[in-house]
């Protein structure tokens, strides 16, 4: 486990661009979706416990931005050597088996991970129309017990960003599992 806050890309930073396989058997691209008033990019893998727990809340999420011209990515960045279960044909069983309403693109370089500064699994980050970062942190306060979440960061942030308010806080600690490096 690891609690993080020392970021690469702060509020304001344009969002990286990326062209990477997906799950679907495309690729996908940033400026594919330019149409898209908000984009949370999210840094994803299958076997962390963190992941785990948030999620159907990360799919329920999508599910009810999708409205509203809000967008999921997924991006899996870890080392397939050291976490097969991380790798492309899983990804592609685990999308199917729970039925990710978002791509789930695969990484396999670790070059999106870095221009992102992806600390941990899941690190989710959300830009802006013209992709700008406006929040990156938690998606709640509690993985363990969805029951007793009390502050939903993610939500909070995306409803802010469409309404056009400024974010209370734009910053707030990842928590997950490390990314898994290639050494």
């Amino acid at each position: 486990m690891a609690e993080l806050s020392t970021f690469a890309l702060h509020t304001g930073d344009l969002a990286p661009g990326f062209d990477l396989p997906g799950v679907d058997g495309k690729h996908h691209s940033l400026s594919e979706f330019a149409g898209s008033k908000l984009l949370v990019v999210t840094f994803w893998c299958n076997h962390c416990p963190y992941v785990q727990a948030w999620e159907g809340r990360t799919i329920e999420l999508a599910r009810r931005y999708a409205t509203r011209s809000v967008q999921f990515v997924l991006i899996s960045s870890n080392d397939v050597r050291s976490y097969p279960s991380d790798g492309f044909p899983a990804m592609v069983e685990r999308a199917r088996d729970k039925g990710y309403p978002f791509p789930y693109l695969w990484d396999e370089s670790q070059a999106v991970a870095r221009s992102y500064g992806a600390l941990v699994t899941p690190h989710p980050m959300l830009f802006d129309r013209e992709r700008r970062l406006v929040f990156q942190g938690r998606i709640d306060d509690n993985h363990e017990h969805p029951e007793a979440v009390r502050h939903q960061y993610l939500a909070q942030a995306i409803d802010r960003a469409l309404a056009g308010k400024p974010m209370e806080k734009s910053e707030l600690p990842v928590l997950g599992c490390s990314v898994k490096w290639r050494s």
